[in-house]
């Protein structure tokens, strides 16, 4: 037996084959609906209000997935999860794609949108199980930066060139036909869904054929109640360890002020000038996020890890949110002053996005060394990663309500300045559970 798993080992494809594909199929659906989303709706005439609530509560699955994750172990492969959910997504932008011609496009789209929502993050699940099940550790840490790296392409690829991609169409249907520019961004996000709709089928059917069948993969056989049963036990642990009430107010406050941003922002970049906007284009905005924002996210990442890895964690922790929240004041400085200079604003957006890479990677690493260590580790750190995407969704949500109350973009980013306060002050006091080597 134990030679078959061996020879079986040896004959499998390698992990080129299907890791770099199956982390740039996770990586799409959730930077889609979390940003390409928001400008396509803008496009659309949907209010800002419409657009942050709804865009952010799609994204309650990626919180709630730790809860229906054990189940997956009980019905067929994880295979099956992965190229299930990549055709179930596919086929859903497939039908946001028609759904943008209805008189109720919105209610429809955002309901299918939803749909994709429950399909990514059950696609997480399945993808990071075959990760881990089909390679071992060594395997695990030489391919993990083909993941990272991958999982950001995607990003890059949608916000970047894809969001490019339809004001070049709008503008260039708008010449060639004549049509308003409604009618021409109709057209043109009616494309970029279908290319969504494409790539996620195309990567479902290559990997039925090229994704691990299992072999290494030991299923659990056990029941539905014995499935329910063990899920408590995890989340009893999980609430009974020591300091994890603060530890929950500090995953949450540390992105706090971020989840007002994330929606607000390309709205902002979108905006009219005379409504307080910068007045982008979407052509100008995809490139701004595809190469300044891209690239400034992934050195701050790498830098991050060595700061960590220099100063140990403990040390660099406050810096650390430092770097991810001062750098919201850019924003503050854009509004006020409105400037007109692409390598301004880009600069500006670059910074922001170092700073979030930078300060990122010390929250990461604070889960995984004081939150999740123990019986249930990977559990654990699943429930912290959704806590974290709650502390993100609930603000970003409520981002349209309060930009409206506050009554524009400029006292909108100042009260994000006052909103990252609590992360200063929780930071500078949390506490260590585990002590560091």
């Amino acid at each position: 037996m134990e030679e078959n798993k061996t020879v079986a080992h040896a004959a499998r494809r390698s992990p080129g084959w299907w890791v770099p594909t199956a982390y740039f199929a996770m990586g799409m659906p959730f930077v889609i609906l979390n940003m390409v989303a928001v400008l396509m709706y803008k496009d659309l005439g949907v209010d800002e209000k419409t657009i942050t609530f709804w865009t952010g509560l799609i994204l309650l699955p990626w919180t709630l997935k730790p809860l229906w994750s054990p189940f997956l172990e009980i019905y067929r492969t994880k295979k099956f999860w992965v190229v299930a959910t990549q055709m179930l997504s596919g086929v859903c932008f497939g039908l946001v794609a028609l759904a943008l011609h209805l008189p109720s496009f919105f209610a429809v789209s955002i309901a299918l949108l939803a749909v994709i929502g429950f399909s990514g993050a059950t696609h997480d699940i399945a993808c990071d199980g075959v990760y881990m099940s089909e390679l071992d550790k060594q395997e695990q840490a030489v391919w993990i930066g083909w993941q990272g790296a991958f999982y950001n392409l995607a990003k890059l690829v949608a916000t970047g060139g894809l969001v490019a991609l339809a004001g070049y169409l709008s503008t260039s249907y708008m010449e060639s036909h004549g049509v308003e520019k409604a009618a021409a961004d109709e057209f043109s996000w009616t494309t970029i869904m279908g290319i969504f709709a494409a790539l996620l089928i195309a990567l479902s059917i290559w990997h039925f054929f090229i994704l691990p069948a299992g072999v290494k993969e030991e299923r659990t056989k056990g029941s539905v109640r014995e499935t329910l049963t063990e899920l408590w036990a995890v989340l009893r642990d999980f609430f009974s360890k020591k300091y994890i009430l603060y530890y929950i107010c500090f995953i949450i406050l540390y992105r706090f002020a971020e989840g007002f941003v994330v929606k607000m922002v390309p709205l902002f970049l979108k905006a009219d000038v005379a409504a307080g906007g910068l007045g982008l284009s979407n052509e100008m905005i995809g490139t701004l996020y595809g190469t300044a924002g891209s690239l400034a996210f992934l050195v701050g990442s790498i830098l991050g890890g060595y700061f960590i890895a220099h100063f140990k964690l403990q040390r660099a922790l406050f810096p650390l949110c430092c770097i991810f929240n001062i750098p919201f004041v850019i924003y503050t400085l854009l509004a006020i002053y409105q400037p007109t200079s692409l390598l301004l604003i880009g600069g500006g957006i670059a910074l922001e996005y170092f700073g979030y890479g930078f300060g990122f990677v010390g929250l990461t690493l604070f889960m995984m060394q004081q939150v999740a260590p123990g019986k249930h580790q990977m559990a654990h750190y699943a429930f912290a990663s959704g806590i974290m995407n709650l502390g993100v969704m609930l603000p970003g949500m409520l981002s349209g309500w309060a930009w409206e109350l506050l009554g524009g973009y400029e006292p909108f980013f100042i009260f994000v300045l006052f909103a990252t306060i609590p992360a200063f002050l929780i930071t500078w006091f949390v506490p260590f559970t585990y002590k560091e080597n």
